[in-house]
Order: C-alpha cells, then structure tokens, then sequence
C-alpha cells in the first residue's frame, strides 16, 4: 500500500513540474512579444495594430472635369439653328426627298448651351438643310486633302486618294469625313508663261527643258543645238499646248 501511494505521490509532482515548465515557456513568449511590438517605431506600430486579415478594395470618387473637344466650337448663348453641326445631334429624317429641303428634329450635346429667337434658353429644335449626303456636296462645301505624289501632267489624268472634310457651316447627312477619288491638281510653282517664252527665245540651247526640271533633255537640246531646231520648233508647240510640263508632275500656275 505504501509503495502505490508513493507511485501516485510521485507522478503528481512530476505532473505539477511539467505545468510549471509550460507556463514559465508561454509566459517567456508573450513577454518577448510585447517587447518586440514596443520596440517598433510609432508608424510600423500604428500600421500594424490597423492592419487586417482581410483586405477590402477601396475606391475613390473620381470626377471628370476634362471639357469635351467639341465645345470649343460651339459658340455659347448663340441661336440654336446656326449652331455647327458638331454641337448637336439630329435624329434622321427617312421620308426626305433628295435635293429638297427638309426639317430635322435635333438636340444640342450636353455643356452647349444656346437660344431661340426670344433669347430663351432651349434644347430641343429643328433646323432645315438640304437631304443629301455629305459626299454628294459641292466641292465648294468640303476640304480635301491635295497629293504632291501623283502627276497632274499626265494622259489619262492620273487620280488619287483624298480624305475630304465638310466645312463647320455645312448640314449634311452621314459621315462628315469621307474618302473620295480627285484629279491631281497640285502645283509647283512653275509658270506656263515663263516656260513658253524660254522655248521661244533660248530653245535651241535647252533653257526651257532646265526651267522644267527635265535636266537630259536639256542637255540633249544643248548639244544638239535644240536638235538642229527641229527639237526647239516642236517643244515650242508641245510647251504652248500644256502637253509638256515640270518634271515632278505639277499643274503650272
């Protein structure tokens, strides 16, 4: 009976020594914890006592205050109906007639603001223009860009690739830049007048063909003495009819 109740004496303390162990073990990792949370500086301190498991997105109202491109063409407080058409939409019109004046229902964008006859303030109105497409205008109506690539002296005249773009004051119908095919038509800077009086009077040494860009033949002509005048009696012709020009293909002024 002893020797059991010292076997049971003896496993409690032995059980009491390994809690006091334990506890003496996690008390030591908690001091050194703290120590290390209160060695950090304020901020890293702050960042880390406000920081979370989770991280939320976080958004920022953001307010656009950029002016939209077209406003700087739209005239403020002006009459709605003269309004360029940049700065208003209109909603089609199917049952106009073409070439004929139609009325279309339009609306001014937003950031425009403009008048009717009485000086009030609207937003909704009507214009009337011709029912065509912008394509189908007059050449007065639009802007083309001009080519220097293509030769204007040519048979067939030579044609090119424009990019045409209505004028501010013009209504029309569909796209308001479009492609179209043109006659070359650019120049540079010869004249017709000062080319047919070289022929005539310094032909027979070239000065002509030298004017117009068109260096072998004038030397051709120079060594030949204007082809024995042969050369010089038909470039006076072919010069006063426009069928030679400069060298680079341009229109003469």
């Amino acid at each position: 009976m002893a020797a059991r109740w010292w076997r049971r004496t003896l496993r409690g303390l032995c059980g009491a020594a390994l809690f006091l162990s334990q506890l003496s073990v996690l008390s030591g990792r908690a001091g050194s914890l703290v120590t290390t949370k209160l060695s950090q500086p304020p901020s890293t301190l702050a960042k880390s006592l406000t920081s979370t498991s989770t991280s939320a997105p976080y958004f920022k109202a953001f307010e656009s205050t950029e002016i939209p491109p077209y406003l700087t063409n739209c005239p403020s407080n002006g009459l709605c109906s003269r309004l360029p058409p940049d700065c208003m939409t209109c909603n089609t019109n199917y049952s106009c007639v073409y070439g004929k004046t139609a009325t279309f229902d339009c609306k001014v964008k937003p950031y425009v603001h403009c008048v009717d006859e009485n000086n009030h303030e609207q937003e909704n109105f009507t214009i009337n223009m011709t029912c065509q497409f912008c394509w189908q205008l007059a050449t007065s109506d639009y802007v083309c860009t001009n080519s220097t690539n293509c030769m204007t002296v040519s048979c067939p005249r030579q044609r090119y690739n424009a990019t045409c773009t209505v004028r501010d004051h013009i209504h029309c119908l569909g796209n308001r830049v479009f492609p179209k095919m043109l006659y070359c038509n650019w120049t540079g800077g010869y004249k017709w007048s000062t080319a047919l009086a070289l022929s005539i009077t310094l032909g027979g040494f070239g000065a002509d063909r030298f004017y117009l860009g068109q260096w072998r033949e004038g030397l051709g002509k120079l060594f030949s003495f204007g082809g024995l005048g042969i050369w010089t009696l038909i470039d006076v012709l072919l010069i006063g009819v426009g069928y030679v020009g400069p060298a680079d293909g341009s229109l003469y002024i």
